[in-house]
């Protein structure tokens, strides 16, 4: 008896140093090349060794840390972890995440804007909606356009998959403010919110991803081509068109699993398929190519990245407006950098795009300083 369980110890003990071993192995020669992490992080570099840090205890601390971000095979088990959660708790490890009735994913901050949690006011929206009236009519008299684009948020495109513990009445939302004055003053804009919606159950390609935030491939493909025929049809001008003769649908890739990506699985769920158009564009021999500035949020990265810039003569991408983005990288590198009356001067077209759970804060404070250039 004595002797099995010596035996069995030793087992245990072998198994114990092989694990340590492969381990330490990994961490110092990272032999097994592991699929990093997906995510925005800085890993704690290696600290040098000081007498002054080792009596401080910061070079413990900074040890710490270290070893805990690059331990081996840190991913995998990440991985493991955060996989166990989703598919036996339908929990997610990431913070900004919640699960919803048959695994489809949210961020917060759409359930909020679809219940009107986050609801600024009428008397905010006016003022902000006059000034966009006010900068819309001095624009048309220097020949320019501003168009308001409103993308369809989560929580209102699939509220019934929203998890039970938000359930709640609906208050007044924010998008229903603004429809009233984007109507009520005819200001220009094409409500992709609305049409998505009401279109849902009609489309033989499903506007929304399972397990991503953002609206699906097919659906940016389908906006870019609409907002290129409005910008064609509010300045009376012939542009090149994006277009697509085939469609392949798969499983969800790129941009309609970005949620599922950031939560860090072993393994990816499946889901419905997905379309993707095959996009072509036009040539733009004998076609009119305006020059145009986005203030958008991320939902307009699908379509920046997929060309739709070649379709005007300059084009600029002013990210939360904060951060500049151009294909011919001439324009300075911060907002702070910029003379926004000479960008102004200078383009032809001015597009702010907008989720449903952006809009406390649309055109990111845009309207408010193009407002002050001319008023």
């Amino acid at each position: 008896m004595d002797n099995n369980k010596n035996q069995l110890h030793a087992l245990l003990l072998m198994i114990l140093l092989f694990l340590f071993t492969l381990h330490f192995t990994q961490y110092k020669f990272n032999w097994i090349k592991l699929k990093p992490l997906d995510g925005y992080y800085v890993m704690a570099e290696n600290p040098k060794f000081s007498w002054n840090d080792w009596f401080s205890g910061s070079y413990q601390e900074a040890k710490d840390k270290h070893l805990t971000d690059h331990f081996g095979f840190r991913s995998f088990f990440i991985r493991i972890n955060h996989q166990l959660r989703f598919s036996l708790f339908n929990k997610a490890k990431t913070a900004w995440v919640t699960v919803g009735k048959e695994n489809y994913l949210y961020e917060e901050n759409y359930i909020k804007a679809y219940y009107g949690d986050d609801f600024i006011g009428q008397d905010s929206i006016e003022q902000r909606m006059y000034k966009l009236k006010m900068l819309q009519d001095t624009l048309i008299k220097l020949d320019k356009k501003i168009i308001v684009v409103l993308a369809p948020g989560k929580g209102s495109f699939y509220p019934e998959y929203i998890p039970e513990n938000f359930h709640k009445e609906k208050g007044t939302t924010n998008i229903e403010i603004y429809r009233q004055y984007l109507e009520k003053w005819n200001i220009f804009n094409i409500d992709f919110h609305r049409y998505f919606i009401e279109n849902k159950e009609k489309s033989q390609y499903s506007f929304y991803p399972q397990y991503g935030i953002h609206w699906s491939i097919y659906s940016l493909c389908v906006a870019a081509d609409s907002m290129v025929r409005y910008v064609e049809k509010v300045n009376n001008i012939d542009m090149p068109h994006i277009y697509w003769k085939k469609i392949n649908v798969t499983q969800p890739k790129r941009d309609d699993i970005d949620i599922s990506r950031a939560m860090n699985l072993l393994f990816s769920p499946k889901s419905f398929g997905m379309a993707y158009p095959d996009i072509k564009y036009e040539s733009d021999e004998g076609k009119t190519k305006p020059s145009l500035v986005v203030i958008a949020d991320s939902f307009y990265w699908g379509i920046y990245n997929r060309g739709w810039s070649r379709l005007f003569s300059n084009d600029q991408f002013w990210y939360y407006y904060k951060e500049i983005y151009t294909s011919n990288q001439c324009a300075p590198p911060t907002i702070e950098e910029m003379d926004l009356r000479d960008e102004i001067m200078k383009t032809d077209i001015f597009i702010i795009l907008s989720t449903d759970a952006n809009l406390p804060n649309l055109g990111w404070g845009f309207i408010e300083s193009a407002y002050c250039i001319f008023f």
